[in-house]
């Protein structure tokens, strides 16, 4: 695309304007057992609109992470939020032969998505002829950060045998990981045991990709600290940026939902901190002539008490 076109579609985004928020809407999934459900967020206002592909923690839902999905909606976003087969609204019987592959069914409701946006924008009112499928993201939060990862070209093992499952998709540009799982050789025995594939590889996630992690995330699952939250920056190549949030836990501050009973350190200053910084990301991704991240590395740089603490490689 020229710099004209790029420019063109930069003046298009828009800020704090209004958004649709639509849900459910059923997305035919053969294999899967169930169709997968979707709600799609729309600002009202704009055109070219880029595209954030999100997907949710263990047990959650499109019903949840409103306090994000809203906002880069408002911010000039396409945000499409499906509901993986591990959602507690599901409630799969714990002997269902497809927990197994739950890893599996949430790697390919992300590829649905993205083969299904032309459905996707034919279903939604005021949203035809509105979406930039050059400028998609992916994001997502613990297991769904896991889950984006493969997309921006993390690797992990198949369970059954052993094979490194790798779905680099081209359409995706950039991502958001939050609270996204470090090294599979420092998970607890009991956890390695739960989730053989989660041994992510991130030796060849090249995309550009924002982590964020919680400097007070100390999880059962590993042996080691908060630290283990940082792997993905540490042991990927190319452009990518680490948020550290001081004193944020697992729900960095409240990301699922306000007052959410998964939020042990609920902070609304934690939770825009995140906000602003993720869009400002995205928008210099997918914008190279946006200076939104710039300008928001300086912003924490002359904060007197900031929210956390950047790194970028």
């Amino acid at each position: 695309m020229t710099n004209h076109g790029q420019q063109q579609g930069l003046a298009s985004l828009t800020t704090n304007t209004a958004v649709l928020s639509l849900a459910p809407i059923v997305v035919a999934s053969p294999g899967r057992g169930l169709d997968m459900e979707i709600r799609v967020s729309v600002p009202l206002a704009g055109q070219d609109l880029p595209v954030i592909v999100f997907s949710h923690g263990n047990g959650q839902s499109l019903y949840a992470y409103g306090p994000l999905t809203n906002y880069w909606a408002s911010q000039g976003f396409l945000v499409i939020q499906p509901t993986h087969l591990d959602s507690r609204t599901i409630g799969l019987a714990a002997d269902d032969d497809r927990r197994p592959w739950l890893w599996q069914h949430r790697e390919n409701d992300l590829l649905r998505v993205l083969d299904q946006l032309d459905l996707i924008e034919a279903t939604v009112p005021t949203l035809k002829g509105r979406v930039d499928r050059g400028r998609i993201a992916v994001a997502g939060h613990s297991w769904g950060g896991h889950t984006a990862s493969v997309l921006l070209g993390a690797r992990h093992p198949n369970p059954e045998d052993g094979s490194m499952v790798s779905l680099k998709d081209p359409r995706v540009k950039a991502g958001i990981l939050l609270a996204v799982a470090g090294r599979g050789e420092d998970l607890t025995p009991s956890a390695a045991s739960r989730l053989p594939f989660l041994h992510p590889d991130y030796s060849e996630m090249t995309s550009p990709a924002l982590i964020i992690a919680g400097s007070a995330d100390q999880s059962a699952m590993t042996t080691r600290g908060p630290d283990w939250w940082r792997d993905a920056f540490d042991l990927s190549p190319g452009r990518k940026a680490l948020f550290t949030v001081l004193g944020g836990e697992h729900s960095l501050g409240g990301i699922p939902n306000y007052e959410a009973r998964e939020t042990t350190d609920e902070s609304t200053d934690r939770v825009a901190a995140i906000r602003r910084l993720s869009t400002a990301y995205l928008r210099s991704a997918l914008y190279p002539a946006d200076d939104a991240w710039q300008r928001s590395l300086q912003e924490i740089e002359d904060q007197e008490d900031p929210q956390g603490v950047i790194e970028t490689k």
